[in-house]
């Protein structure tokens, strides 16, 4: 379905001539992107030469899909004005602001907390009409605002009359506790069971539903830090449930604002913590030098103000970046130092609690990955011997992800059967858990094994993994 504008699209023929798109590329594309949200779209070069000469404005999802094609291409996001789609069904793009205003900045916020349940109840909403949007350098100008001003100077808060009925909402160290508990619990909830079940996805809800009446109450400055703290936390891990589910645009929006909310806080650790989780997800996308920056940025902060295992942890992360843009010396070093800081970490020091899943065996798990990208099978054995000798009870989802490291490294070191063996406790591990990023995994390990194919070993593997490649993530 379209509908006419007046005279020509001349705003968006120029964005596709200056991102050198021709008609059909731009319509395979909005196809491309619509299929990965399980929307049938069938446009061609003829739609595409309707929607420039003629004004046509697709509708549903399809100006925003339009938008994601060529944002991906220019390498930036891409707002609807600037292709002349402004008067869309609208999609704000809220969520992406890292406003200096702490006012601002809880607005920013409970606007995200408020977007993401309407998504929810429209099957999919306004993150479905995102598909594909995320751009790496949205991260550009949250990152160096936070660099600069890691701490509000005040965060205290009183509420008006006009911003709610009755008396404002008076928020106090024991509503804070029930957020802090709240996040404990789901950080468990994920770790077992996946960004994607159904307990997990209740972290949105406690967003919308205590955290936002909250952070709009009234809150001396002491108060405050701790509720922008906890708010934070909760924030961030909605956004690793996304980045876990496959939703990556939603991922990007939570973390910008968990990063500034942890700013608010003064909390200069756990907005480390968050650019961490900003550089996992460039570099899990593709963006090594991007998750290199993002990783360092945490890393310069927080010289002198994190423990020794939050340090270990963000050279980790770095080392992940680097390995992935494949700079294998920088890696090497980074993991070196990732460890120097591991064994210096000692169980009375004052660790964040949102650290409670980083041991040596996570830190042998991501080093097998560092070298599964540098290609170098013999360290990627080494380390998944170590990463896999830990109970899993309680990280399901890490150990899935890491027996599929170890079968990509028993296959590129000649060992078929043991990759095949490998490979088959994955998919057994993935089928109880709800991770789209689980499921790629696996993909990308049936990928490998393609030319193998006829091995009756590969058949059985890849009918084994037949549930998880039809139901969508």
């Amino acid at each position: 379905m379209s509908r006419e504008q007046r005279g020509p699209n001349e705003k968006l023929g120029t964005v596709l001539a200056l991102a050198g798109i021709s008609n059909a590329g731009l319509a395979r594309r909005v196809n491309d992107l619509g299929a990965q949200r399980g929307l049938t779209l069938r446009y061609d070069k003829t739609s595409v030469a309707r929607w420039v000469s003629k004004g046509m404005v697709p509708q549903g999802a399809a100006p925003h899909l339009i938008a994601a094609a060529i944002g991906q291409k220019l390498g930036r996001p891409v707002p609807l004005h600037e292709i002349g789609l402004a008067d869309a069904d609208p999609a704000p793009e809220v969520g992406l602001a890292f406003p200096r205003d702490v006012g601002q900045a809880v607005r920013s916020a409970t606007e995200l907390y408020r977007l993401d349940l309407a998504g929810r109840r429209a099957g999919g909403g306004i993150w479905q009409s995102l598909a594909g949007s995320f751009a790496v350098s949205a991260y550009a100008t949250p990152a160096s605002r936070w660099l600069i001003t890691p701490a509000d100077s005040s965060v205290a808060r009183e509420a008006g009359p006009a911003e709610g009925s009755g008396a404002p909402l008076k928020v106090g160290h024991s509503d804070v506790q029930k957020l802090r508990e709240a996040a404990e619990d789901a950080r468990r909830w994920d770790s077992k069971y996946g960004g994607g079940d159904w307990r997990s996805s209740m972290v949105p809800e406690c967003l919308r539903v205590e955290a936002a009446p909250l952070l709009l109450g009234s809150y001396s400055d002491e108060v405050g830090r701790a509720l922008f703290g906890a708010s934070a936390e909760l924030t961030r891990l909605a956004g690793w449930m996304a980045f876990d589910t496959g939703q990556q645009e939603a991922a990007q929006r939570y973390y910008i604002q968990a990063l500034r909310l942890a700013r608010a806080a003064a909390d200069v650790p756990l907005g480390g913590y968050v650019l961490a989780s900003m550089s996992l997800q460039a570099t899990y996308r593709g963006f090594g030098d991007e998750g290199v920056d993002l990783a360092q940025a945490a890393l310069e902060r927080n010289r002198g103000l994190a423990t020794a295992r939050t340090m270990s942890f963000f050279r980790l992360v770095e080392a992940r970046a680097h390995a992935r843009a494949g700079d294998a010396v920088a890696a090497g070093a980074a993991l070196k130092a990732a460890e120097s800081w591991l064994e210096r970490a000692r169980p009375g020091d004052s660790d964040p609690s949102w650290l409670g899943f980083y041991s040596y065996d996570r830190f042998a798990a991501d080093a097998a990955e560092c070298y599964r990208d540098l290609k170098a099978p013999r360290q990627v054995r080494r380390f998944t011997e170590q990463a896999l000798s830990q109970p899993t009870e309680e990280f399901v989802r890490s150990h899935g992800l890491r027996l599929v490291v170890s079968a990509v490294a028993e296959l590129e070191s000649g060992n078929l059967d043991a990759a095949c063996e490998q490979g088959v406790r994955a998919v057994e591990v993935a089928g109880r858990i709800s991770s789209a990023r689980t499921t790629e995994y696996v993909k990308d390990l049936l990928h490998r094994l393609e030319p193998y194919g006829d091995e009756p070993r590969v058949v059985d593997l890849r009918e084994r993994a037949r549930p998880l490649l039809v139901t969508p993530a």
